[in-house]
């Protein structure tokens, strides 16, 4: 059978990464890096263009062996924070008693896109019920004369009626102009922040349309059928028609396709995912197979943009060292790649002898206490985390980053004189400052996801991940590791994300009919958007603290056979990989129940309660998928091993016999569905017909007979 393989493509600041998978196997066939062509004609695009030829050329890959190809793309956040941004026109629109609210919340001033980068919309309110023609091609037309490129239409209460919106969009685009509207940009109510997202996207939508335009030319001239698909800001992707549409969308993707390489070819289940780079290490928590999410903010303002929940520090493998009168002052902000500087631990350790310690400034904005080496011969290098490492034996041999200690102890030498230290004295010391700041934020995310410390792994990704992942474990007594692969994880990510969407409506009190239209949506918006509808799953969360349904639908973009789903790990390794992660001994874990992808491995651990007096027995599971990855990791479970036809009785009987009755109400238990390959998840859930009725909806395709095993409690992992 012919070779079939997938690109990905990440876009950086200064190198455009590429790698080719094969499709069925999973395994990277090559890595690429070419420079980023800011500077062409084409922009970006040209740098993608060039990736995409010489990955068919010096592979030898014919075009129809391509069944997937994706990029990344840090072009919308480089827009806003350089305030390269399209003229926006809005029209607000209201009637009747909400009409002044409308024009209040429909006049978005001037927002700071980054520090002194503005955007200045332009705005013209008009009622809704006297709306004429006239009045219309008025104002269409004074801002045509006055330059305006997008117009944006935002209704009070438009996502329940967005008639106006449509009539005020197509108009102006009949007028040559680009256009949103609110209700495109977001389903939610809270028409501040839906007209606020809304300018954002409009904002960007020239350069976005342009370079997704050019770049989809690019593959289907290079004869590859497969469509194009852009890197979203959850971790999926869409195609370019969305981009072309919600390019804001694409906003935050570079951290997005880490985190997607660290659960498409990591596996990675439950942990806390660090990328590392030269400059900022990204930092997000994975529960359960997913990144964990939150609303955007751009100029300190909320929108209705959700994005993976990163933490972002300015430490990372080539943070530079600060040093006043004779103590080390810190560790970053700025960079080596800032000051143009080469790592020391990279160099020929005799080129270092006899260095001498300087200070700089890598811009002139910083203060003059950032510290390198010059060597006799006037070439200076800076001292980083990444040379520490080395200097300590920390970074492994295959590691992205692993240099030469001898080279990084000799440029210590002069910094460990300033010190009045050793050279590993001072080492220690730097990556004890640099780890710190990665320590304090993983704590802050333990306390904040209640994320259980004996099941937390740091699993560290990106080319600077060895100088800081496995150090920070050592420090905070946490299992660390490298993932595999780690310095082009995002990229992978890339070349093996999935089509994502999310659809969340405000519903009081949701019906399950509600909540099921809601799920309609999702799949539909995932198709749309590039998925197979044979591929769709769809997982609904429901918020009745803030009156919230949001369904989240993923999809490939090719049907996967059976026969390419991977390597099968025996059933003793998945025992012993489930007794580790249980920490207890093997012959305690037993297989307590399975469907047809999935095992359930299992052991009974005894809780004291009242200083010992009273003692009781919990089933502690992990539910690991065939190929050996833990998928969900439950403390306190009850299971039930059933058919699809007797699910929804048996399902009811335990959601009954595990719910709680609080001050607060009924409170559903955490339940999952284990089917086939799939893990159903119906937490969040307020009502049992709720319930019910979702699993109805997963299940009604399937044999009857076909296993499907219960899991039930409250509390994750």
């Amino acid at each position: 059978m012919e070779q079939q393989v997938r690109i990905g493509i990440d876009v950086g600041g200064t190198f455009t990464d590429v790698v080719v998978i094969d499709h069925r196997s999973q395994e990277v066939i090559a890595q690429l890096k070419i420079p980023t062509t800011h500077d062409a004609e084409e922009g970006v695009a040209r740098g993608i263009i060039d990736a995409i030829n010489r990955a068919l050329g010096e592979l030898n890959i014919q075009p129809d062996q391509v069944v997937f190809i994706a990029h990344s793309t840090t072009q919308a956040t480089n827009a806003l924070l350089e305030g390269d941004v399209a003229s926006v026109g809005i029209i607000g629109v209201g009637h009747g008693w909400e009409q002044l609210k409308a024009k209040l919340d429909t006049r978005i001033p001037r927002m700071e896109l980054a520090p002194n980068r503005f955007l200045h919309p332009e705005f013209r309110f008009l009622a809704g019920k006297n709306l004429t023609e006239a009045q219309l091609d008025q104002q269409l037309d004074e801002w045509q004369k006055q330059g305006i490129e997008v117009i944006v239409s935002s209704m009070a209460f438009g996502v329940d009626d967005p008639t106006i919106e449509d009539v005020i969009t197509q108009k102006a685009r009949a007028k040559g102009f680009l256009t949103t509207s609110g209700h495109e940009v977001s389903s939610l109510y809270g028409l501040r922040t839906r007209t606020r997202t809304a300018v954002i996207n409009g904002a960007i939508l020239p350069k976005m349309i342009h370079t997704a335009t050019m770049t989809d030319d690019c593959v289907k001239k290079a004869g590859i059928s497969a469509p194009l698909m852009i890197m979203r800001s959850d971790g999926g992707v869409m195609n370019v028609e969305e981009v072309q549409r919600r390019p804001i969308m694409t906003m935050l993707s570079g951290p997005a396709a880490g985190i997607a390489g660290a659960l498409m070819h990591e596996r990675v289940s439950d942990a806390i995912f660090i990328e590392v780079g030269g400059t900022s290490a990204d930092i997000s928590v994975i529960r359960d197979g997913q990144p964990q999410t939150k609303s955007a903010r751009v100029g300190g303002h909320r929108t209705y943009l959700n994005t993976l929940d990163v933490r972002t520090l300015a430490i990372a493998g080539g943070s530079m060292i600060r040093e006043k009168n004779g103590k080390l002052v810190d560790v970053g902000s700025r960079s080596a790649h800032i000051a143009g500087l080469a790592y020391a631990c990279f160099q020929d350790p005799e080129l270092l002898r006899g260095a001498k310690l300087v200070h700089l400034r890598p811009s002139p904005k910083d203060s003059d206490d950032y510290t390198a080496i010059e060597t006799p011969g006037g070439q200076r290098f800076a001292l980083t985390p990444t040379c520490a490492a080395n200097l300590l034996g920390i970074v492994p041999e295959t590691a992205f980053a692993k240099g030469n200690p001898e080279a990084a102890r000799q440029g210590f030498m002069a910094l460990a004189e300033k010190l009045g230290k050793s050279p590993e004295e001072c080492a220690r010391e730097v990556l004890d400052i640099s780890c710190r700041k990665v320590a304090r934020q993983i704590e802050a995310l333990i306390q904040e996801y209640h994320l259980d410390r004996h099941t937390v792994e740091l699993v560290g990704g990106g080319g600077g991940a060895a100088a800081l992942v496995l150090y920070t474990g050592q420090m905070m007594n946490l299992p660390a590791r490298l993932a595999k692969k780690a310095e082009v994880i995002s990229t992978i990510g890339v070349a093996m994300a999935m089509v994502r969407d999310t659809v969340e409506r405000n519903i009081v009190d949701p019906k399950p009919e509600d909540i099921l239209q809601v799920r309609r949506e999702a799949a539909e918006a995932v198709i749309n958007i590039g998925a197979v509808p044979e591929t769709v799953e769809v997982q609904v969360e429901v918020d009745t603290r803030r009156n919230l349904v949001r369904a989240t639908a993923f999809g490939t973009t090719e049907l996967k056979k059976d026969a390419e789903s991977g390597q099968k790990a025996s059933l003793e390794a998945c025992q012993n990989t489930a007794a580790r992660s249980l920490k207890c001994a093997v012959e305690e874990v037993a297989l307590h129940g399975e469907s047809k992808g999935l095992l359930v491995f299992g052991t009974t651990q005894t809780q004291s309660h009242f200083w010992g007096l009273f003692k009781r027995q919990n089933l502690a599971v992990r539910v690991l998928d065939r190929s050996g990855v833990i998928r969900l990791q439950r403390p306190k479970v009850e299971l039930c091993s059933t058919t699809v036809a007797g699910t929804l009785t048996q399902l009811e009987k335990l959601i009954n016999q595990l719910t709680d009755f609080g001050d607060a109400g009924r409170s559903l238990p955490d339940i999952q569905l284990l089917v086939g390959s799939r893990i159903i998840h119906l937490n969040g859930l307020a009502e049992l017909n709720q319930a019910l009725a979702l699993a109805r909806t997963e299940l009604e395709h399937l044999p009857s007979e076909e296993t499907v095993v219960i899991v039930g409690g409250f509390g994750g992992a």
